[in-house]
């Protein structure tokens, strides 16, 4: 979440009479993200989300996020639900933006997960796989390995002024993964795509909501659950914790088995993804407009895992085996 188009109270208000959610008491951006521009609202019917969709998300993809976020709450999934205005509208336009409103989830999400927290993720995670096998619609996945020389291209004339050399190491990565070794033939279905900690809703120890489905799209179930290796098993001087992983993939396993195809591919697809948030993250680095209300997020950490998950061949390099996973 992000601020980049900024709304006046007066228009706010105003736009907020097509809804049946009371009137504006309060509103303030968010400034946590990247991608869109999301607003608190506080009226007299209580708390919402505003947002405003922006940068890589196009208009065409907006039926799928808000329709995959109604069919997952439907079976099951805590997750936002549009709020439609009086016309029946979820999707709408508000400052020259497409634009939604959302339910607010209670919670909070965890700054330093436990491995609680990383088991409660694992366990959503599976859920949310089940309960997408009968989603009717679908949608490629943009960030794919098909996308991410062009995310190179846009950044690499710049990308050795946060550190030397790394556009050679991106470039050199981007050859290898190119090639032979990203795996075609795996279970596909609907994945969340950026599952990070900052999008799992937990009271105490116990998930109470998944939210922002604005990268989500069909691909491998399992380059789901390698995103998840990346962003919730390593610790903040980017050393790996073998703890957490067990975790994760054991709550992950107890409710969706993972084939032995695979356990095998998640090292590549783990190594994917940390290139794939390491470009995304670099372009939008190099690439924050003035004024914006954003914190962009810093591509080096994903330089360090990329480097850790290079190093991988195997499940037992994680310090995990098939034994210790549910069968």
């Amino acid at each position: 979440m992000a601020v980049y188009t900024d709304v006046a109270a007066d228009e706010l208000a105003e736009f907020l009479t097509g809804y049946d959610i009371g009137e504006l008491l309060s509103y303030k951006g968010i400034a946590e993200g990247v991608e869109n521009s999301n607003f608190l609202l506080h009226t007299t019917a209580g708390y919402f989300i505003l947002t405003l969709y922006e940068k890589r998300v196009a208009k065409s993809d907006l039926p799928f996020f808000l329709g995959l976020m109604t069919h997952l709450s439907r079976h099951g999934i805590n997750c936002p639900q549009p709020v439609q205005n009086k016309r029946g509208e979820a999707l709408v336009s508000l400052a020259g933006r497409p634009a939604a409103i959302i339910n607010f989830l209670e919670g909070v999400w965890p700054r330093k997960p436990s491995v609680a927290h990383c088991a409660g993720a694992g366990q959503a995670l599976a859920k949310l796989h089940l309960a997408g096998r009968d989603f009717g619609m679908s949608r490629a996945n943009a960030l794919s390995v098909s996308g991410w020389r062009p995310l190179f291209d846009a950044a690499a004339s710049r990308a050795d002024e946060l550190q030397y050399g790394l556009s050679d190491f991106i470039r050199a990565e981007l050859d290898h993964l190119e090639g032979n070794v990203w795996p075609n033939n795996l279970p596909q279905g609907v994945i969340h795509a950026d599952l990070f900690p900052d999008n799992v809703f937990f009271l105490g120890e116990r998930v109470s909501g998944i939210i922002d489905f604005t990268f989500a799209c069909d691909d491998m179930l399992a380059y789901d659950v390698a995103i998840c290796l990346n962003a919730w098993c390593f610790e903040s001087d980017c050393s790996f914790n073998v703890t957490k992983a067990r975790a994760f993939l054991g709550a992950y396993g107890r409710e969706r088995q993972l084939s032995d195809a695979e356990r095998d591919a998640l090292p590549v697809l783990a190594r994917g993804a940390a290139l794939r948030f390491l470009l995304t993250r670099l372009v939008d680095f190099l690439n924050v407009p003035p004024g914006a209300l954003v914190k962009p997020k810093d591509p080096l950490e994903y330089v360090r895992k990329l480097r850790f998950q290079q190093a991988v061949a195997s499940l037992r390099d994680y310090g995990v085996d098939a034994s210790g996973l549910p069968a």
